[in-house]
């Protein structure tokens, strides 16, 4: 199944970089100038090795996945992948934006990148490496917090990067007492969407919200779903088994523009979550990614639905 579906995984958001070693400083202390316009630069040990890159990036092009992340540092960007445009939580920071794609190097050329951010699978990644100074990271290689660690040592801003990560944790976790402490400490939770015509249920590393809920906040995922989609990160299934798979609440990351006919059927309609109006059904576009602006929005979220505030 999973060959059937790359598109999914370049959208996922999902969680990457290179390794943070806390005895190998990914970015040096030591300022550089170039020989060109004396633009100021910094070397980040990327997984790939060293990249000299801006000290303050100012024409950032994000091909996959990190806009977020970048958008969150205050970093400004030029160019963003097409599942970054479309998500509702961006739409004011992304005005002006254009949408880019590595298949479309022209485009990136026309927008005179400084710095181009995307995950390890992208295309051409030789000829985008010719535009710009170019980091890439694999998915998954470090946990979500670190990659925005990561991101923020890349730009230059690591500071404000560990201050972001700190907070949220503090934030996350206390939500996650309040949460248990109302729906009960063996209560589970299950998260599932809807994406081309296949329902899939995630594990704790997947975007949609998962790192908050199993991670920070510490709920339980039903027995099925840790068997099936903790160790690839989701599980394609069909709905005929999807009760098996349901937590006593289900986050479901709907997407708009898919046949979600499938919620009308018996099969799902009598799911006990669904039954006892478990259900909390969240914009799957606003619910992909786990960068800081996408994690701020999911924690709300799990607030506003569980804790009713």
């Amino acid at each position: 199944m999973k060959k059937l579906i790359p598109l999914l995984i370049l959208m996922l958001v999902l969680i990457s970089a290179c390794s943070n070693d806390p005895n190998n400083d990914s970015a040096s202390d030591k300022k550089e100038e170039t020989n060109g316009d004396k633009k100021e630069t910094i070397t980040y040990q990327s997984e790939d090795g060293p990249v000299e890159v801006p000290a303050n990036p100012e024409r950032v092009v994000v091909l996959s996945t990190y806009a977020g992340n970048v958008m969150a540092l205050d970093v400004p960007v030029v160019g963003v992948d097409s599942y970054s445009k479309m998500n509702p939580r961006f739409e004011d920071k992304l005005e002006g934006v254009e949408e880019v794609s590595e298949e479309n190097l022209e485009k990136i050329i026309e927008l005179d990148p400084d710095l181009i951010i995307g995950l390890s699978t992208v295309k051409n990644l030789d000829k985008i490496k010719e535009i710009a100074p170019t980091v890439t990271y694999t998915y998954g290689k470090v946990g979500y917090l670190e990659q925005h660690l990561e991101i923020g040592k890349l730009l230059n801003k690591e500071e404000e990067a560990q201050a972001w990560i700190d907070d949220f944790k503090e934030r996350a976790q206390k939500a996650g007492d309040e949460i248990r402490n109302k729906i009960g400490e063996d209560a589970t939770v299950s998260v599932i969407e809807n994406f081309d015509k296949q329902i899939y249920v995630f594990g704790d590393n997947w975007g949609r919200g998962t790192e908050i809920l199993y991670q920070e906040m510490k709920l339980k995922m039903p027995e099925k779903v840790k068997e099936m989609a903790l160790k690839d990160g989701f599980y394609a299934l069909s709905l005929e088994v999807l009760p098996e798979f349901a937590g006593d609440y289900m986050i479901f990351s709907k997407n708009p523009d898919t046949d979600n006919a499938f919620t009308e059927t018996d099969t799902y309609q009598n799911i006990p979550a669904v039954k006892n109006d478990r259900v909390f059904e969240a914009n799957a576009k606003e619910f992909y990614f786990n960068d800081p602006i996408s994690l701020d929005y999911q924690l709300q979220f799990f607030k506003d639905n569980f804790l009713g505030e």
